[in-house]
């Protein structure tokens, strides 16, 4: 029988001399690449300098990986209090899309504060992006062999008609296991690709109401990805994204119908033109 887990891909792609340049990182900063050049080319249609962009991603990327970091760290206290060498070890996976969130949300409110630009236009441009790149970011952690979920067959497999370098890839610890990465990735492009459709109608999306479709699309289709896992954060027995996604679905719910009921609330396709108060 041919040793499935030899098979495995290699999670580093070179070296160049002692450091190890692992797919991870390249497929993640490829993801936010893509992103801001999507989000540059989007912003210029709305009135916002690309400057602004870029100057707003030099802040908020190092927030949201280090938030990323932290949120992972945080719920998973009990092993690195023991084990603090390997807090700083992004590399090998362990960052969480909810902390990435978080710590880019406070620069972006921060930074559009700073600069008299529109905080809910600059999440509206930005989101239909970011939700691109997280789909993106999913197949690093396809390279890592984690965000799986429970153990399942190999003919369950094959009969979702995937390639065989997915199927063998997760062959993990002795069994095959539930594509969670895969399940999320298309469930994000899916969602991109819908966001990007329907936001150039006109009448349709109040300023900030594609960003809160960004946040109920995705939280809605995590929730159940989350249940799949085996990986997940835990808070007194329950599982932190799940409890986060019920969250943001509701709250996202509520913050359209009341900025729906405010008339002067502009429309997304206005842009940047409008002096409103955020």
């Amino acid at each position: 029988m041919v040793n499935l887990i030899s098979l495995a891909l290699n999670p580093i792609a070179f070296y160049l001399g002692p450091i190890e340049v692992h797919w991870y990182g390249i497929i993640i900063a490829s993801g936010v690449l893509l992103a801001v050049y999507l989000a540059v080319r989007e912003g210029a249609k709305r009135g916002i300098k690309s400057d602004d962009i870029y100057d707003m991603i030099l802040w908020a990327l190092p927030a949201a990986l280090i938030c990323a970091r932290l949120y992972y760290v945080i719920f998973q206290w009990g092993y690195y209090k023991d084990n603090p060498g390997e807090i700083i070890k992004i590399w090998d996976g362990g960052i969480a899309i909810y902390g990435s969130l978080i710590g880019a949300m406070i620069v972006v409110i921060l930074f559009c504060r700073h600069r008299f630009i529109p905080v809910w236009l600059m999440l509206d441009v930005a989101a239909p992006t970011v939700i691109l790149a997280q789909s993106i970011g999913r197949w690093g952690n396809f390279m890592n062999q984690e965000a799986f979920g429970q153990a399942t067959s190999l003919s369950f497999l094959q009969g979702l008609h995937l390639p065989h370098f997915i199927i063998t890839q997760m062959y993990i610890s002795g069994a095959y296991r539930q594509p969670t990465f895969l399940y999320e990735s298309l469930w994000s492009l899916l969602g991109f690709l819908v966001i990007i459709t329907l936001r150039h109608n006109p009448n349709w999306f109040k300023r900030g109401e594609v960003f809160l479709t960004y946040v109920m699309w995705y939280s809605f289709g995590r929730f159940f990805v989350e249940g799949m896992r085996t990986d997940s954060l835990m808070l007194s027995g329950l599982r932190v994204s799940q409890i986060l996604s019920i969250v943001l679905f509701v709250g996202a719910i509520a913050l359209i119908i009341i900025r729906r009921r405010n008339p002067s609330t502009p429309w997304y396709l206005e842009g940047s033109k409008l002096k409103v108060n955020q």
